[in-house]
């Protein structure tokens, strides 16, 4: 799968974190899936804590951390521009995941005329999640606190993230001060802040691992400046993906913050670490083409996908009870999972029963009051 490389602990590395992030995101998605069919299970419960009793919600939130575990160790072993494109595996796991899951019963034609871009984007998801494993960089470095340090001080770092800062305060000022909440600012806000996580996570990641293997690096100043950097901005992500969340649809979110999040990454991997430093032209252009078939192939995924609609009641009249019912025209989903939805079947929702008096007293005529007076 991988060209012969000179430095076999790169390559050996490489593998490692490859299949350890193809892992985790497997997982990933997997759980997802777990979790989102205990909340579709339990939408009828009263008590909306239901599922913190389900041992299938416990299942898939242990299946999570597995998963975001595995990506966190990936990151000591591959380098940070090859870790990060593979999040394409996780959309395309629930996308694959849906297909068995959804239940739906639908003729081929129909079927190929539903899914047939989610089968192209999944071709072209596998393909270029093989050129950008098979020519990326190879990059070998232990990431000792020095090295890091070297890193941090360099005039490519600063600069990058000079530009970073010159960039995010102007959005930032749109975004709270001017109210636009626009897809397009609030996940740049969220790529630009997921570049400096994973910087940090492959910092503090590396850092652990040698401190595992018998080098202590924890008592250096950068290990605690590294951690921090990494919680608060993942914090800070996670908070404008929910506000992201609450105003557009969440598979326009998935692929849009994707393709963002990627780029900056590589880019990151690229200006902090150095990746593409020993690289020759053509592994670096196959690596782009590879991601940039990543790109088309996750947007063509989630494109296809159902999006949730508000609940609009129609009201019909039941002809053999007399009795007015109401009826959803839309898609109505239950729970507010942050996970693509793979799970959800709303098609068979239930109609509920208006209650209505059918017993309604007599209403007499304004005519016959008014001849009453007459005679009076």
């Amino acid at each position: 799968m991988f060209p012969s490389r000179t430095d076999g602990g790169s390559y050996t590395d490489n593998l490692i974190g490859t299949l350890l992030a193809i892992f985790g995101n497997v997982l990933v998605s997997i759980s997802l899936s777990v979790q989102k069919f205990s909340h579709v299970t339990l939408a009828g419960t009263k008590d909306p804590r239901a599922f913190y009793r389900s041992k299938t919600w416990w299942c898939g939130f242990v299946l999570t951390c597995l998963g975001e575990g595995a990506n966190f160790v990936s990151y000591a072993f591959a380098p940070l521009s090859l870790v990060a494109p593979l999040n394409a595996v996780s959309v395309l796991a629930s996308s694959i995941l849906g297909l068995i899951f959804l239940r739906e019963k639908s003729k081929p034609k129909d079927f190929a005329k539903q899914y047939g871009l989610s089968f192209l984007g999944s071709i072209l998801t596998i393909g270029g999640t093989y050129l950008f494993v098979s020519f990326g960089p190879n990059s070998h470095e232990k990431l000792k606190a020095e090295n890091i340090v070297t890193h941090m001080v360099g005039w490519p770092v600063l600069l990058y993230l000079l530009l970073e800062i010159i960039t995010f305060c102007p959005l930032l000022y749109f975004y709270k001060q001017r109210r636009a909440n626009y897809l397009v600012i609030i996940l740049l806000l969220v790529a630009l802040l997921g570049s400096v996580t994973v910087i940090t996570v492959k910092a503090v990641s590396g850092m652990l691992i040698l401190t595992i293997e018998g080098t202590m690096q924890l008592n250096y100043p950068i290990f605690s400046v590294m951690f921090v950097c990494m919680v608060a901005s993942a914090v800070f992500q996670a908070k404008f993906l929910s506000q992201a969340c609450k105003l557009y649809d969440c598979s326009l979110i998935a692929s849009v913050n994707y393709i963002l999040s990627t780029v900056f990454a590589i880019v990151a991997g690229a200006v902090f670490y150095l990746e593409f430093k020993n690289e020759d032209v053509l592994h670096i252009c196959m690596f782009l083409l590879g991601s940039a078939f990543c790109f088309v192939g996750v947007f063509l995924i989630t494109k296809n996908r159902k999006r949730t609609k508000t609940f609009e009641p129609c009201v019909t009249m039941d002809m053999t009870n007399g009795v007015p019912t109401i009826h959803d025209k839309g898609l109505v989903d239950f729970n507010g999972s942050f996970s693509y939805g793979a799970l959800v079947n709303n098609d068979g929702v239930a109609p509920a029963n208006v209650p209505v008096d059918l017993e309604q007293p007599p209403v007499s005529s304004r005519a016959t009051k008014a001849s009453d007076l007459k005679k009076d």
